[in-house]
């Protein structure tokens, strides 16, 4: 608190009704931030759901060609060039390219889909490890219990096994949904009106450094927190749960 004291003249503090009144009330520039926000957690949305049925793909052909090597050799060799691309390169670098090269005619979607797509490939890849990690975590005893009841592999895997990696990693793939989240501040990078970019023009427009991106700032850490919370609640529910 104290570095952020310094940081700002004092004279801000005396000007700040004004200033408030400047970046957000007049001309109704809250705007600015409100679609920003509506972008922001739109494309969060999508993208987490587009990385989770992503990286669940993903970590079912890994795990099931590391239990069997003959099995699912192409796709295997396909998920681990993935995984290599995705995780090797940064996600701002993936947004652009989806947006100047694979959205470009005669694909021409909307930036905000493409948006989607670029935040939802990068998380599938993180996504995929920590389902994989969950599902491994389960006990082999688990696997054969349902094979000596006469269940195919397959129903083990989507009755017994995944039911209870999922519940594992439940936590894990919350918070890539945080780490996602603030991810998307990039987003302006290919025109996109996210809720930094919303900040980021009420700050031209008024020459006010402070006021606007700070708010911006708050907003993302109240969501964080709203979020975190939320993820606490659902870890001692499943620790309950566990202890019946």
């Amino acid at each position: 608190m104290d570095t952020l004291t310094a940081a700002l003249p004092l004279s801000y503090f005396s000007e700040f009704p004004q200033k408030f009144y400047d970046a957000f009330i007049l001309k109704n520039r809250y705007t600015n931030i409100v679609f920003g926000l509506g972008n922001t957690l739109m494309i969060t949305f999508f993208a987490v759901i587009i990385g989770v049925i992503l990286g669940t793909i993903i970590a079912l052909v890994k795990v099931t060609h590391s239990n069997d090597k003959s099995k699912l050799k192409f796709l295997n060799a396909v998920c681990s060039v993935y995984l290599t691309v995705i995780r090797g390169t940064p996600v701002v670098v993936q947004l652009m390219i989806m947006w100047y090269i694979v959205f470009q005619p005669p694909v021409n979607l909307d930036r905000v889909v493409a948006a989607i797509f670029a935040f939802g490939i990068n998380s599938g890849a993180y996504v995929a490890e920590v389902i994989r990690s969950g599902i491994q975590s389960v006990d082999k005893g688990q696997v054969e219990a349902g094979r000596s009841l006469g269940l195919s592999q397959r129903d083990t895997m989507v009755k017994i096994v995944f039911p209870q990696a999922l519940k594992n990693v439940l936590p894990a793939i919350g918070n890539e949904f945080i780490a996602l989240l603030k991810e998307t501040s990039v987003a302006g990078y290919i025109a996109i009106q996210d809720l930094t970019k919303g900040g980021d023009i009420i700050r031209s427009i008024t020459y006010d450094p402070y006021t606007s991106l700070l708010a911006v700032a708050g907003i993302y850490l109240l969501i964080v927190m709203g979020l975190t919370a939320l993820l606490g609640k659902l870890e001692r529910r499943l620790h309950r749960s566990d202890n019946r």
